[in-house]
């Protein structure tokens, strides 16, 4: 359940149009990790290895990354529209971009290939979150890190 609750938080976000183009895309993707990490520690007494929260890490990539392209398919016909709608209004663009633009409009472009290296990210950067998220939220804290102190026994 964490991982498919990671992996929800990276697909809706990424895939959404104005949220995802964002240079924070990396973001959600890492968060994502992060959150299944964190989510998956407050079900275990113990501290999650850094190979536990990789492994969280990577199955909400994988689910994220699959919901990005299902949510990014949907959603292609609206931004093609809008592309459309862009390229009307601005005309004074450098060539090169409206080939671009024109491309994506036609529904064109990188597609498969352009797909399997958002989805290699995608797992990639949620699996390195995992790890991170496994790093940060342990539970057993030396007290010289901020953790809790035990005194000694009385005698």
């Amino acid at each position: 359940m964490p991982a498919l609750l990671g992996g929800l938080f990276i697909g809706v976000l990424s895939g959404l149009p104005i949220i995802g183009i964002c240079n924070c895309c990396c973001l959600w993707i890492v968060s994502g990790g992060v959150l299944a990490a964190y989510l998956e520690q407050q079900n275990h007494p113990q501290s999650l290895t850094l190979s536990q929260g990789a492994r969280v890490g990577l199955i909400a990539g994988i689910i994220g990354a699959i919901l990005w392209l299902m949510i990014d398919s949907a959603l292609s016909p609206i931004q093609a529209r809008f592309v459309g709608e862009f390229m009307r209004n601005a005309r004074d663009l450098p060539p090169e971009l409206q080939d671009v633009l024109a491309s994506v409009q036609a529904g064109q472009g990188p597609g498969l290939v352009y797909g399997f290296l958002l989805t290699s990210l995608c797992v990639i950067v949620a699996t390195i979150g995992g790890m991170i998220g496994a790093a940060y939220f342990k539970k057993d804290v030396p007290p010289a890190l901020g953790g809790p102190i035990t005194p000694p026994p009385l005698q």
